[in-house]
């Protein structure tokens, strides 16, 4: 078995000088290494090979270049965070609201699981994910001022109140067992189907979650796809295999996603916000074309017409 072993940060910057990455200036780029990790920076080394198949990087490339990178990726990251997080707010809102009002809004109406799906093949996960909504209701009620208020004071915490500590990935599992009718109600408030609402979701959580680890938001794909859409073809997207190449399991699905789910001024912002980080990068990066990048993340050249499509 192969191991890994410790390297200087001047052993560092060497392995990638050894592979045709341009230092401009060693001491900024091992306190750029010491403070932001090399194994995360040089996850961004791919954007700036060359494509021999060599592992070395394209002529002229810089490490303020690979840093610029870096930084764009994180500046996306928070981006989308803030926005991610608008939708989980609404969605668990809108659940709650559904749920409270047609079965009731104390514990014992909301972890009822008679209030769900009652299929054969769906029971094993309602009750999976009933417990798993208890469990973080126990484990982060007391945590949290409001939940921690109504324990305190009326002995029970109402629904509205315990979506705060309910994750969104848990969130959207309940959508998942949620009836049919109540499913459609509230998949009728963003004019989406309930099949769509649940995949929407789905990917949503995914990316919630790599954005608050800082995770590499540029090359992540997610299992599940999101169904072709009207934007796919107004989009002009090219296809591969009778397959859309962009829009699909990739950064610009979620684009999509929050154009369906954002209230109009917000998803303009959002549009608006990348705008400037890809400006940003294009005065960075100058050995490799700013929509190498952008096609990397799933981003069409033409990714911000979609601000104009009904």
């Amino acid at each position: 078995m192969r191991h890994k072993t410790f390297k200087t940060l001047d052993e560092q910057v060497a392995i990638l000088e050894s592979k045709g990455l341009k230092i401009e200036d060693y001491h900024e780029a091992k306190m750029t290494l010491l403070r932001e990790n090399y194994f995360f920076i040089n996850g961004y080394r791919h954007l700036l090979m060359d494509q021999d198949g060599k592992g070395a990087f394209v002529k002229g490339a810089t490490f303020r270049e690979l840093y610029g990178i870096f930084l764009f990726d994180r500046k996306m990251r928070n981006i989308m965070f803030k926005y991610i997080l608008v939708i989980e707010n609404n969605i668990k809102s809108i659940i709650s609201y559904q749920l409270s009002k047609k079965y009731g809004y104390r514990e014992k109406d909301y972890f009822n699981a008679i209030n769900f799906r009652q299929e054969s093949f769906k029971l094993t996960q309602v009750h999976d994910i009933i417990s798993k909504m208890k469990r973080q209701v126990r484990l982060n009620g007391k945590q949290h001022a409001a939940t921690s208020h109504f324990l305190t004071n009326y002995g029970y915490i109402p629904l509205w109140v315990s979506v705060k500590v309910l994750s969104f990935g848990i969130i959207s599992e309940l959508y998942s067992i949620l009836r049919v009718d109540d499913q459609r109600e509230i998949a009728d408030y963003y004019k989406i189907d309930i099949n769509s609402l649940s995949i929407y979701l789905s990917i949503l959580a995914n990316y919630r979650n790599l954005c608050a680890h800082e995770d590499i938001l540029y090359d992540n794909r997610t299992q599940r796809s999101i169904p072709n859409n009207n934007f796919h073809h107004r989009l002009a997207i090219p296809k591969k295999d009778e397959e859309y190449i962009y829009g699909k399991n990739d950064l610009y699905a979620v684009i999509m996603i929050l154009k369906l789910m954002l209230s109009e001024r917000e998803f303009r912002d959002i549009i608006n916000e990348i705008s400037y980080e890809i400006d940003v990068l294009s005065g960075c990066v100058r050995s490799v074309e700013t929509t190498t990048v952008l096609n990397r993340i799933g981003f069409p050249d033409n990714w911000r017409d979609i601000l104009d499509i009904e």
